[in-house]
């Protein structure tokens, strides 16, 4: 690491200890967002970390953004999937936007004055994004349209209701697949924007996720992003660097569990002497030590990859589904050698358990990270490489 990377990683874990992992437990119980963190976040210059100097982030190499997110994972998954997910809503906005729309959209958004999401999810595609159903039709001549009239249901996205900013994906004809999807930029309060239900989950709760209805909300051209039709590689390509963010978020909360479980068989007596005395236990600590290096290993060469302008497909796949799957086995480990302690909503180490039960869900099942890998295995075999 650089000499700014390592200030970046003292900063983000000076911040996680001291304002974010203490009240992670309590804003769990409640189901509360709290606001302040994020802004707290933006005076750090954390809401705009990986995002290039010329459009006013703070150019942060992206294992440099890595270490961030790590560092959140291990205080409060929830906070760190609300700074994931709202950088992951800026991220199209600096590849695809007009210099208008980087001007316009981001200042606010990496200042931390606003609060982006990432509009995808609909009951009908989950998975399968190419299957959305939401409706863009055309306001006005096709040769010179005044906008585009929204119509259709969002569903599990994340901030919301309390984003101010949506990266929304719609699709000019349903039937036409992938081919017919278009990002737009929208903003909270427009006509015919409004909220559904409010998703009641298992982990992560101190991040919201709430439906999104739009009944024929109108969106100006200027805040289409990209061309017509480009939508969906403009959310794959997204949702492949949001990945590798998740991956170490998730590295973060596996050695947190690890970190306190190696607390507890210290301090814990029994048999004669602290459990930690205990080969058995010994062994599964070490076990969760040598698969929190890999995940993290397999993570910093995926941002390592998009730093050198790869393509990060497979990388960030692999990242993300052995990350998230080890930390769900280090925090089962972790609720394990708690005992009843960890059973218990007292300790906190039940929490981490629920929250890496959703990392292995979100932004792409593993099972189909399982498949981008097996496809690109494949590529590979066929090419003869």
């Amino acid at each position: 690491m650089s000499e700014e990377e390592r200030l970046l990683r003292s900063t983000a874990r000076e911040f996680a200890a001291r304002e974010v992992a203490p009240g992670a437990t309590a804003r769990d119980e409640a189901e509360q967002f709290d606001r302040s963190i994020f802004r707290r976040m933006g005076e750090l210059g954390l809401t705009g970390a990986p995002l290039p100097e010329s459009v006013g982030g703070a150019g942060f190499s992206y294992l440099g953004w890595t270490l961030v997110m790590e560092e959140l994972g291990a205080a409060d998954m929830a906070t760190a999937v609300t700074l994931s997910v709202h950088i992951l809503s800026q991220l199209p906005v600096v590849t695809w936007g007009t210099d208008e729309q980087r001007s316009r959209w981001l200042g606010p958004m990496i200042s931390g004055e606003a609060l982006g999401a990432f509009a995808l999810t609909e009951p009908h595609a989950g998975s399968d994004a190419g299957a959305i159903r939401t409706r863009a039709e055309l306001v006005g001549p096709a040769d010179a349209p005044e906008g585009y009239r929204l119509t259709g249901t969002k569903i599990w996205i994340s901030n919301a209701p309390e984003a101010d900013r949506y990266l929304v994906f719609a699709s000019l004809d349903p039937s036409a697949g992938p081919s017919a999807i278009t990002a737009f930029l929208v903003e909270r309060g427009a006509a015919g924007f409004s909220f559904g239900a409010h998703e009641r989950k298992m982990g992560i709760r101190a991040c919201p996720a709430a439906e999104i209805v739009f009944d024929g909300c109108e969106i100006p051209v200027a805040n289409r992003l990209g061309a017509e039709g480009d939508g969906y590689r403009i959310a794959l390509s997204a949702l492949a660097e949001g990945r590798i963010s998740i991956a170490a978020a998730c590295v973060g909360l596996a050695r947190a569990a690890l970190e306190q479980a190696a607390r507890y068989l210290v301090e814990r007596r029994a048999f004669g002497g602290p459990l930690a005395d205990q080969q058995g236990l010994r062994f599964m600590l070490a076990e969760m030590s040598r698969d929190i290096e890999a995940a993290r290993a397999l993570t910093r060469q995926a941002a390592a990859a998009k730093d050198r302008d790869e393509p990060i497909g497979e990388a960030s796949s692999l990242a993300k589904w052995t990350a998230s799957d080890t930390a769900m086995r280090v925090a089962t480990d972790a609720v394990q050698l708690f005992g009843a302690a960890g059973y218990s909503r007292e300790t906190g180490i039940e929490r981490l358990m629920r929250d890496a039960k959703g990392a292995q869900i979100y932004e792409g099942t593993n099972q189909i990270h399982r498949l981008i890998v097996a496809d690109e295995l494949f590529k590979r075999i066929a090419g003869g490489s």
